[in-house]
């Protein structure tokens, strides 16, 4: 059975429809930019619902906690066969002030020093076209589908 991933697509108005992106932390994403930021997401536990995981997830990347109407998106794919499924809900987040959780991994590789990295190193609002330059070429049509509810609801692009 294919791994499942969870999270939420945090949008705003500020003139123009704004979505909140975060990029990945640690030595693998530190040099990579466009195509690297996604949606505040992560692994769906065994026995966990995949909303209260994207709820989870969400407060872990960025110490924030949504609440509101929330729209469910269609899930999709990603490379490697993970579903991934998503939430949107309109908020307001400081993203000079996020705080995320950490993981340890081995760095430099075969150094044997141990070393933490934050989850995510930084979030960002981006307007939708500038999102679709820097998030993750899979989800994609998460911003799509958000685009099409805020035509279709709020009359904007």
């Amino acid at each position: 059975m294919a791994k499942k991933s969870a999270g939420i697509l945090l949008y705003r108005f500020a003139g123009k429809l704004e979505v909140l992106l975060v990029h990945p932390g640690g030595p693998f994403f530190r040099n990579k930019d466009k195509g690297s930021w996604t949606v505040p997401k992560g692994e769906v536990m065994t026995g966990e619902q995949p909303f209260e995981a994207a709820l989870r997830e969400m407060k872990e990347e960025t110490g924030y906690l949504p609440e509101g109407d929330f729209l469910a998106l269609k899930p999709i794919v990603q490379k490697g066969g993970k579903v991934v499924l998503c939430w949107a809900v309109k908020g307001e987040l400081d993203v000079s002030k996020i705080t995320c959780n950490t993981f340890r991994i081995e760095w430099p590789p075969k150094s044997g020093k141990m070393q933490d990295f934050p989850e995510v190193d930084q979030a960002r609002w981006f307007s939708l076209s500038e999102a679709r330059i820097y998030i993750n070429e899979q989800q994609q049509p998460f911003l799509q589908e958000l685009q099409q509810f805020a035509t279709v609801l709020f009359n904007c692009d």
